[in-house]
Order: structure tokens, then sequence, then C-alpha cells
């Protein structure tokens, strides 16, 4: 399988690479077999190993940072989730020429949810909420701050973007859910945990309901808003109130929430519009609810 390139500072990474970090290694691995996993992420190569492992490897050297933040804190924060994380089974270091820090974690089966194809939008609503909340109740010591602090900052690139998408999507609307974003007061309260990558790629359903979350990269405490965007990403109108009512938020936390799905979306279209359909496909469906939203008021 030939992968399109994301970024212009990728490693080359394929099976070979793969099989001889391994073997290296992790010798008691080296005759599992080894494919490569077809993903819409945007930070790691993954290839399945043998029928229930996942090797997962940084794309580029600015990956690596969250490599280690996973092998310290997975197996930490796994006993306060409700739902599944991959056990870590192996801390893959450099060498055979790959610079980066990687990872053997335990294959969870399940499916992304796709968000035209949800079989029980308000059951999953209630699912996420409760994951949302159950990381806001972590006590642990000397916590990472997590990866998307203030929506604040995202200013600049989000309205560079905005223009990036103008053939798509109404410029005025967009800045106008944009500034409704910016003008909600911030976050006071203690800094809570948030998984801050809650995309439909990051979820796996089992029989309807969530059962997984895996890519804890960006992980960390702060303003527990980025964890909402989950409500434009995944779920539909009808079902996002249900979240909206389950997670227990107050509205500037909401509009903070909706202002992190319009950046991380806005800024995923025009970069990845031409080699990562997945990607693109789950930004258009995250701006177009989030217009919705605008609209609507």
């Amino acid at each position: 399988m030939t992968r399109t390139r994301l970024h212009e500072d990728e490693i080359e990474i394929d099976v070979d690479l793969v099989r001889a970090l391994v073997a290296t290694q992790f010798p008691e691995w080296a005759g599992e077999r080894l494919t490569p996993v077809a993903s819409s992420g945007t930070v790691n190569a993954l290839y399945r190993l043998g029928s229930d492992m996942v090797v997962r490897l940084p794309l580029a050297v600015w990956g690596a940072e969250a490599v280690e933040r996973e092998h310290e804190w997975i197996p930490r924060l796994a006993p306060w989730l409700p739902v599944d994380l991959p056990d870590l089974l192996g801390r893959g270091r450099p060498g055979s020429g790959y610079p980066c820090p990687w990872s053997v974690f335990g294959w969870i089966e399940g499916s992304h949810p796709e968000p035209d194809r949800l079989h029980d939008p308000d059951l999953l609503a209630t699912d996420l909420a409760a994951l949302v909340r159950a990381f806001h109740v972590i006590d642990l010591p000397n916590p990472p701050a997590a990866y998307r602090g203030p929506v604040t900052q995202m200013d600049d690139p989000v309205r560079q973007c905005i223009a990036e998408v103008t053939g798509e999507f109404d410029p005025g609307w967009l800045t106008e859910a944009w500034e409704d974003s910016l003008d909600a007061p911030g976050w006071h309260g203690p800094p809570l945990w948030a998984h801050s990558d809650l995309l439909a790629g990051n979820l796996l359903m089992r029989d309807g309901r969530l059962a997984g979350v895996i890519d804890f990269g960006a992980a960390g405490v702060g303003d527990p808003a980025c964890d909402l965007m989950v409500a434009w990403n995944v779920l539909p109108v009808e079902a996002r109130q249900s979240f909206r009512d389950a997670v227990g938020m107050d509205e500037a936390t909401w509009l903070r929430g909706r202002g992190w799905a319009l950046a991380q979306a806005v800024i995923a279209l025009p970069y990845y519009r031409e080699t990562n359909p997945g990607m693109t496909q789950a930004a258009r469906y995250a701006l177009s609810q989030v217009l919705a939203d605008v609209r609507s008021q």
C-alpha cells in the first residue's frame, strides 16, 4: 500500500523499516504478520502486528513529544475512563535509521463513528458526555498542559483559513461563528483534563456504543472546552442538544467548544484538501454543523 505524503517533513516509513524495528527491539514479535492500516490520521503511521497489536510511529520528528506523553499517561489515565484505552505493550526507541520513539499497543476492535450513519445518535451523545465528564474528575499529580489551550490563540490562523475556504463556505457566517467564540468569557475554573482531539478517527464503536478512545498525544489539563468540539464533528443537530444537556457546561464554554470545532476543521480543510480525503470530509461535516447552529440562532 502506497501512502500519500501529508507533510513536507515526513519521515520515510514502510513495512521493511517497521519490520526491522520490531525484529531488533522486540524479537519475540518478529514472526508476526505486519500490515499497513489505512487511516485518516495525520500524526502517526499505523501497522497491524499479528492479530492483536498495532505499531504506531510518528510521521515526523515533531510527533515524538506526543509519543512520550502517551507512554507516560495512557496507563495512568486508563483506570479513570469508562471506555477502552490501548494497552501499552512496547516502548520503541529510535533505530534502524528511524529517528523517533514509537509504540506497540494492543489492538482495540471497533469502527469509527460515521456522522451521517449513526444508528442511535442520542445514545452516542450520552456516551460521549460520560467520557468528557470522566476526564473532568481525573486527579493525578503533575499533569501536562493540554495541546489545545485558549481558543483565542487560534485567531490569526483561523481567519487566514476562512479566506482559503471561501469557495466552499460563506466567510461571513464562518467569521460570525468564530467571533462568537472569541467573545465568550474564558475558562476561570481549575484546569481540567481533556483528550484534546476527540475526532471521529480517535473514537471506536462496538454494537452501537462508544467503546474505545485512542491517540492521547494531545491530552492534558486546561480549558475543557476543547473536548466539546466532538458535538459538531461527530454528532448531528438533533443529538447535539442531548450531548449538551448531559455534559452540563455553561454557555461560554459551549461557544468556545464550537470555536475549537471550527478552528480544527477550517485549518484542516485547505491543508489536507489534496492529500487526505477522510480528514477533509470530516472537516466539511464539522463546518456544516457549526454553520447550521449559527444560522439557526
